[in-house]
């Protein structure tokens, strides 16, 4: 056999290995080891033989060559409109894929981060057809062995509750449609960024992190985790359009290890990343579809001290930047029991705060007034993070932003009010959970009514 025929084989094998935990490697820090070095400490100190990057950094791209481990890297959202056109397809894969491949073994292509909820229209309504023209793109190139995906925040979602009734949310099907097409035919994964942690309630802890069951009252079958309802509900939600058999890929899930709530804890981190870890090594899979090992990126490598907004975006991390675990979660080759059981996480160094003073809204408590609840920005967000907060749930059809113009009831110079009340009109109008208050990791669900003077904030009655 030739050398290229044996290097073909090897590659073909890695690109059909069964990958299980993965871990997203972002870098909004100014105190972040090397590449290389993180590339080599991944190979040689943890379980995690998977990599997804936010963006397509030519630096770590060549830091994991020879390393053993997939990286799934992401182009730009604004890119995606130019790349619906062959020849730019074509040119954006000869300069950013054929440089490393096939020493660095990319895995999967994400068009873009969750464009059907952040992305403008222009982008959305080229997603599809840039995916089939980068795929396209990739074959005419010889390369066989890449996926092209894109990943989807559960703002996807109608109703995610109980899992049987899942569903798309009705505006998005005319693109889900086509796109679950495409992942059939060249047998991609679904990409989806499941986080109970968005779902935490006081009665809901137990569910949230592993250690409680629910009962779906349609289908009667036993739910031991929020993480499965959630993978269960898009299940639900992709059958319904003709589409079961499409691969669902995790790739954004995890816990802020600190934040201004007793929600974020070490304890809570460990508690739902260990217990995730042995849940999807185990094979077990989820009540509507067993025995799957679902290939999960945890969210997320660092702790990174330049993220914008609340104290929570800063410690999502498993490490610190000194490549030492914040908590146990059992990724560390010398962590894991013989028995494959994670460890309860030692005490170890605190994570430091980064938003001094108490928070400027109440934590969310039981839920009180019959059960209502409201969606607020959290505190420590920023004026840009709002205005976007407010752009878009102002944009969306049947949200009335009318009373905050000026001379409604509850117009108001703050951005923060503005926004917080446009983000409780969306979460009113759309889905009535805790995935419609999302916004990009920067809204609460708050039993604690927001309102005031003639100012009303709908609730949501739970």
């Amino acid at each position: 056999m030739t050398t290229k025929f044996l290097l073909t084989l090897l590659l073909f094998h890695l690109s059909t290995t069964a990958y299980s935990i993965g871990v997203n490697y972002g870098t909004l820090g100014d105190n972040l080891p090397p590449p290389s070095q993180v590339a080599n400490f991944l190979k040689t100190q943890t379980i995690i033989d998977a990599v997804k990057i936010f963006d397509m950094n030519p630096d770590i791209i060549k830091a994991f060559a020879n390393s053993g481990i997939s990286l799934t890297v992401t182009l730009p959202n604004g890119d995606i409109p130019t790349l619906t056109k062959p020849r730019a397809a074509r040119r954006w894969v000869q300069q950013n894929i054929k440089p490393f491949h096939p020493a660095t073994r990319i895995r999967y292509i994400c068009v873009g981060t969750e464009v059907l909820h952040w992305g403008d229209d222009a982008q959305k309504s080229n997603l599809v057809a840039a995916m089939r023209t980068l795929n396209h793109a990739l074959s005419v190139e010889g390369i066989k062995d890449i996926k092209i995906s894109t990943p989807h925040s559960l703002g996807i979602m109608l109703a995610s509750e109980p899992p049987s009734q899942g569903r798309f949310r009705p505006e998005l099907t005319q693109i889900l449609t086509p796109m679950l097409r495409f992942l059939r035919e060249t047998k991609s994964p679904l990409m989806v960024n499941p986080y109970p942690y968005f779902g935490w309630t006081p009665q809901n802890e137990n569910y949230a992190l592993f250690k409680q069951s629910v009962v779906d009252p349609i289908t009667k079958l036993t739910y031991n985790s929020m993480f499965d309802g959630l993978m269960d509900s898009i299940y639900s939600a992709a059958k319904v359009l003709g589409f079961p058999d499409v691969n669902i890929l995790v790739g954004e899930t995890g816990w802020p290890s600190a934040c201004e709530f007793p929600v974020c804890s070490m304890q809570h981190a460990a508690d739902y990343n260990g217990n995730l870890i042995k849940h999807v090594e185990s094979g077990q899979g989820t009540p509507l579809m067993p025995n799957r090992k679902f290939e999960t990126y945890i969210f997320a490598l660092f702790n990174e001290n330049q993220k914008p907004g609340p104290q929570a975006e800063k410690n999502w991390g498993l490490f610190y930047p000194n490549l030492t675990p914040v908590y146990n979660a059992g990724v560390m080759r010398n962590q894991q029991g013989a028995d494959g059981s994670i460890p309860n996480p030692k005490p170890g160094k605190p994570a430091t705060p980064t938003m001094p003073g108490k928070p400027a809204t109440p934590a969310p408590g039981k839920p009180s007034n019959g059960g209502k609840v409201w969606c607020i920005a959290k505190p420590g967000v920023t004026n840009q993070a709002l205005q976007q907060n407010l752009d878009y749930a102002c944009s969306q059809p049947g949200v009335d932003c009318g009373p905050i113009q000026p001379g409604g009831a509850c117009f108001s110079s703050d951005i923060r009010s503005q926004a917080s009340y446009a983000m409780n009109a969306y979460y009113q109008k759309n889905g009535h959970n805790n995935l419609s208050c999302d916004f990009s990791q920067t809204g609460l669900v708050t039993s604690i009514n927001p309102s005031h003077g003639p100012c009303t904030y709908t609730p949501v009655h739970r």
